[in-house]
C-alpha cells in the first residue's frame, strides 16, 4: 500500500507509513526476546488460570519441602518453569500491545481511504488483505489465551491440593496478580495501584454535597450517556474504513484458520450394510477416516474400509473377509448442515483368506461418488456428529458385476 499510494501522493504516503516498519519490527523483537522482568506493571486481559499456575509455581519454589522427595535436579526445573511462566505472561502483554497498534494502523488508513473515494480501487484489495489478517491475528491470540484458561485434568487437580493449604492461600493474597492490583489484605501492593480510584464514602460526599443529590446525579448520567452515544459513533466511523464495528470483520472469517494443525483434524467412522434377508444382514462396511478442516463444515481427507461377512441368516452365521477399500473424500458446505460430497475410492470387493490375495491388481475396482451429506448434531461424549450422506456412483454402471449406484451411509464424528 505504501508504494502504490507514493506514486499517486508521496506526502500522504509518508504522514500514513512514516516509522511503522521500525515500529512492526520493534514490537516484534520484544515479543521475541520478552523474558517478563520483576516489576513490571499489570497490562492487558487478566487470565485467571495463568494468575494461578504462576502463583503456585512460586509457593512451590519457596517450599520445596512440601514436594516430598524432589531432588535438586527437579527443583532446578520447577524454578525453570517458573521462569518460562513468566516469559510468557510477558509476551502475552506484548501481544496485546502490538494487536493495539495494528488496530491503530488499520483505522488509520482505513479513514484516510474512505476520505478519498478514488484511491478504492488502488489500495481497497491490500486493505482489505489487512483487514483479514488484523482479524486473524487477534483470533490467533484470543485462541492462545482460551487454552491456558483451560488447563488438563493433572494441573487441576495439583490447584486443588494447593487450594486446601492455608500456606498457599496466605501466599496468594500477597502474591497473585489480583492482589498487586487491589491492594487485598495482607497483599504487597503499594497504595499506587489504586491511584486515581475513588472510594464509595467519596462519590457519595460528592454527591451529598451538591444538595439535590438525586437530580444532579441523574443529569449527569444523562450527559455522560450522550457522550458515549457520540463515541460510539466515531468509532462506527472509524471501524472498517468508514463503517462497522473495528473489532468485527468485514468478510466471513474462516473459524478453522487460526487453529493449529492438530485441532483442525477429524476423526470419523462410517458404516454401510448389505442385507441378505429382512432381518439379517450378509455383510458389513466398517470405515474409518482422516479429515482435514478446510473451514466450517469443509472436509478433506482419506480413509480406510473393511467388509466384514456376516454368514446367509441366523442358522448360518459366520465371520469371514468379503474386502477392503482406500478412500478420498472432499465436503463442502452448502447450506445450514447441508454439504456437497465427493470422493473417490479402490475396493477389493472379493472374498479372501490371506492377505496376499489383495496383491491381485485384477479385482479392484473403482468409484466415483457424489451426493449429499446431511449433518446432525449429538450431545455426546462419545459422538461429536452424525453424517447421514446419500450418494451415487457414477462409476457403478462400468464395473462387472455392476455394483450398486446408489450407496448410503451413516458416519459419526468423533469429539
Amino acid at each position: 500500500m505504501q508504494q502504490r499510494l507514493s506514486g499517486v501522493d508521496p506526502s500522504a504516503a509518508q504522514r500514513l507509513f512514516a516509522g511503522s516498519a521500525q515500529r512492526y519490527a520493534a514490537l516484534e523483537q520484544r515479543i521475541k526476546g520478552d523474558t517478563g522482568a520483576p516489576g513490571r506493571s499489570i497490562s492487558g486481559e487478566y487470565m485467571p488460570y495463568l494468575d494461578s499456575l504462576q502463583g503456585s509455581l512460586a509457593f512451590l519454589g519457596k517450599n520445596p519441602q512440601i514436594i516430598s522427595g524432589a531432588d535438586a535436579g527437579q527443583l532446578a526445573q520447577l524454578k525453570a518453569a517458573d521462569g518460562q511462566v513468566k516469559a510468557f505472561e510477558a509476551k502475552l502483554m506484548d501481544a496485546d500491545q502490538a494487536k493495539a497498534f495494528i488496530q491503530q494502523r488499520k483505522e488509520m488508513i482505513g479513514q484516510y481511504i474512505a476520505q478519498h473515494a478514488n484511491l478504492q480501487g488502488l489500495l481497497g484489495k491490500s486493505y482489505a488483505g489487512m483487514n483479514q489478517e488484523v482479524y486473524y491475528y487477534s483470533e490467533q491470540l484470543r485462541a492462545y489465551k482460551e487454552m491456558w484458561n483451560n488447563p488438563d485434568q493433572l494441573v487441576k487437580k495439583a490447584l486443588i491440593i494447593l487450594n486446601r493449604m492455608p500456606a498457599f492461600e496466605s501466599f496468594m493474597k500477597s502474591n497473585s496478580l489480583l492482589a498487586g492490583l487491589f491492594s487485598m489484605p495482607g497483599s504487597n501492593a503499594s497504595p499506587q495501584a489504586l491511584n486515581g480510584l475513588q472510594t464509595k464514602d467519596q462519590i457519595m460526599q460528592l454527591v451529598q454535597a451538591q444538595g439535590d443529590g438525586g437530580a444532579a446525579l441523574q443529569s449527569s448520567v444523562q450527559l455522560a450517556q450522550s457522550q458515549l452515544d457520540g463515541y460510539k459513533n466515531k468509532l462506527s466511523q472509524l471501524g472498517s474504513g468508514g463503517g462497522g464495528n473495528p473489532d468485527m470483520p468485514d468478510f466471513k472469517p474462516n473459524d478453522q484458520k487460526t487453529k493449529t494443525f492438530w485441532k483442525r483434524l477429524e476423526y470419523g467412522g462410517n458404516f454401510q450394510t448389505t442385507r441378505n434377508s429382512t432381518y439379517f444382514p450378509m455383510m458389513t462396511d466398517l470405515g474409518l477416516s482422516l479429515g482435514y478442516k478446510l473451514g466450517h463444515n469443509n472436509v478433506i481427507g482419506v480413509g480406510a474400509s473393511y467388509k466384514l461377512g456376516w454368514g446367509n441368516g441366523l442358522q448360518h452365521i459366520a465371520f469371514t473377509n468379503e474386502g477392503v477399500g482406500f478412500r478420498s473424500f472432499l465436503q463442502i458446505a452448502i447450506k445450514g448442515s447441508f454439504s456437497a460430497t465427493g470422493g473417490f475410492e479402490y475396493n477389493y470387493a472379493t472374498p479372501f483368506t490371506s492377505y496376499q490375495q489383495l496383491k491381485q491388481i485384477q479385482y479392484w475396482t473403482r468409484s466415483g461418488l457424489i451426493g449429499i451429506t446431511k449433518t446432525i448434531e449429538v450431545k455426546s461424549k462419545v459422538f461429536k456428529k452424525t453424517n447421514v450422506q446419500l450418494l451415487w456412483d457414477f462409476l457403478s454402471y462400468s464395473q462387472a458385476p455392476p455394483t450398486p449406484p446408489l450407496v448410503f451411509r451413516i458416519g459419526y464424528v468423533l469429539p
